[in-house]
This record gives C-alpha cells, structure tokens and sequence, in this order.
C-alpha cells in the first residue's frame, strides 16, 4: 500500500519548478520532502537500510583489496572517510553496493591515469580558469533540481586556456558540488553553446584531450549526469562528436541532445529566467567572480 503522503509527494514531482529546490552552492540543510522520495523511488535510497548498505560497502572494499591494486587504492582512499563520502557512490549506483565499488575503482583510476589533471589542484589553482567562465554554474536549479553546469565556447583562446586547465576546473567543481546531498541525488546537466566554434578549435582539440573528457564524465565521479546539450553547433561539429562518439557508452550517447538553432525542444527542458542571454535565456551574462566567490569563499579564505 502506497500512503497518501507518499502518493502527494509523487505528484509533487511531476510538477516541480525551479522555485522547489534549494541552494546550489553549500551544504544542504534539510532535503526537500519530493527529494527524498525521488531518492527512494529513483534511487532504492531507504533511511533504514542506508546503515546496513554502507557496512556493506566497507566490508566489501576490504574484501576486494586483496590481491587487486585498484581495490587496495580504494581502500587506502576511502577506509578512513566519513560515511557521507561513501554515500555519493551509493547514491550514483542507485545503493547496489557491487557497482558502487566498481565506481570506486572508476575513481581511483581515472586519477592515476591522469596525474596531470590532480598535480597540485585545489580550488585556487582553477580559480582563474572558473572566473573567466570556463565552466559556468548556474546559481539555480532547473525544474528537475539538477545543477546546471554550462560552457560558452565563443571566445575560447586554447592557448590562454588549455583544455586540462578546463578539465581541472571542473574536477574541482564537481567535487565541491558533490558535498550537497541534493545535487547528489538530483544530478547534473550541462549546456554547452556551440557558436562561434572554429575551425581552429576543432583541429587543435586532440582526441586524445577528447577521451579524457568523456572518461571524466562516464564512471570517474559519483555523480549523476542526466543530460548534455549542445546549441548553436557549425557543421564542422560533426566531425569533433564522431572522434567522440567511439569513447562514448550507449547510457551517454542517449543523453546527448544536439539542437543546433532549432531550440524549441531545449527551451522546453529549461526555464529561460535562470538562463543566461548568451544560452538563449532571459538573464543577464554570468558574473564569473561572483560564480568563483560563491564556489570557494573570498580570495582570503578560499578552501
């Protein structure tokens, strides 16, 4: 039997706006009633059993370490921190502690992979590439709840900026985003705008720079990515998102949404008062300072 309140809060979701989350940036004090019961009904996160499935999860990550150098790495990483941090995993794998272990070892192991990405990287090492708008986040949640993460391509100097410094940025976050519960459970989307992408940007972006960027978005964070859309896109696109679409899994590929300059199917997913004008909203452009204050604090007390 479904209980009354269960059966409101389901049809609350089907309804929501942008008006029924809460904050972006910071911790979450309290989850939305209809969150919770995404949770539940999304995720398989019951209240009562969280306990059980991370004593489950930590015996599990014991059990693996033997024998296995990914499964020692996770445990030297993680056998000391908190519950909350292990919770993001079972989060992200909807609580089957199995596949939560394996996104561990996804975590782990894009991290060794690519030591050139984490070399020294805290918030203030990406600061400059956050404040000159490389990516954005939006300070407001889409209807869904997600954190909306965009990328202006226009203007974009890959010498200026390389492409790991962007990667970097958005290591760094994701992780600080993370540590909102409602983000965990919510998930993100991200909007990238395709005009003014040159020919020089598509030859100078590597494949190789290219696969490191979707690794970073297929089981290498415990984060649920729920769309990406591209607008905007020259025809010459084609050709960067086929050198792409190899690295990509079926569960990705579904997700990607290319309008080009046919938005009207975008514009229905996205409410155009939190959209900035150069996405195709009604909001003023971004200030990136004030996106980088509110991510890691003043340049005195920056994490």
């Amino acid at each position: 039997m479904v209980s009354e309140e269960e059966q409101s809060m389901r049809s609350k979701l089907e309804h929501l706006t942008v008006k029924d989350h809460g904050p972006v940036f910071g911790l979450c004090q309290k989850l939305p009633p209809h969150t919770v019961q995404k949770a539940k009904d999304e995720l398989n996160e019951m209240p009562e059993q969280k306990g059980a499935s991370l004593k489950e999860l930590r015996a599990l990550m014991r059990q693996r370490a033997d024998g296995d150098d990914l499964g020692t790495l996770i445990l030297d990483n993680f056998e000391n921190k908190p519950d909350a941090l292990l919770l993001r995993f079972l989060r992200a794998r909807k609580f089957d502690v199995s596949r939560a272990h394996e996104l561990m070892k996804g975590y782990v192991r894009f991290r060794r992979e690519y030591p050139e990405l984490f070399e020294n990287l805290t918030p203030e090492a990406v600061r400059s590439t956050v404040e000159a708008g490389y990516p954005v986040v939006l300070p407001s949640r889409d209807k869904y709840g997600r954190v909306v993460l965009l990328f202006n391509i226009h203007n974009w100097d890959l010498e200026e900026i390389t492409f790991d410094e962007i990667l970097r940025a958005y290591c760094v976050i994701l992780e600080k985003l993370l540590e909102n519960e409602e983000t965990q459970i919510n998930g993100f989307v991200l909007i990238e705008n395709f005009r003014g992408f040159t020919m020089q940007h598509a030859s100078a972006i590597k494949p190789a720079e290219l696969k490191k960027m979707v690794d970073m978005l297929q089981d290498s964070f415990p984060a649920r990515f729920k769309a990406v859309h591209v607008t905007h896109q020259p025809w010459y696109f084609t050709t960067t998102y086929n050198v792409v679409k190899p690295f990509m899994k079926s569960k990705l590929l579904e997700r990607v949404f290319v309008h080009g300059d046919e938005l009207d199917s975008y514009l229905q997913e996205f409410d155009v008062n939190i959209l900035p004008s150069d996405f195709d909203g009604k909001s003023p452009v971004m200030d990136y300072c004030a996106i980088a204050t509110k991510l890691f604090g003043s340049e005195d007390t920056a994490l």
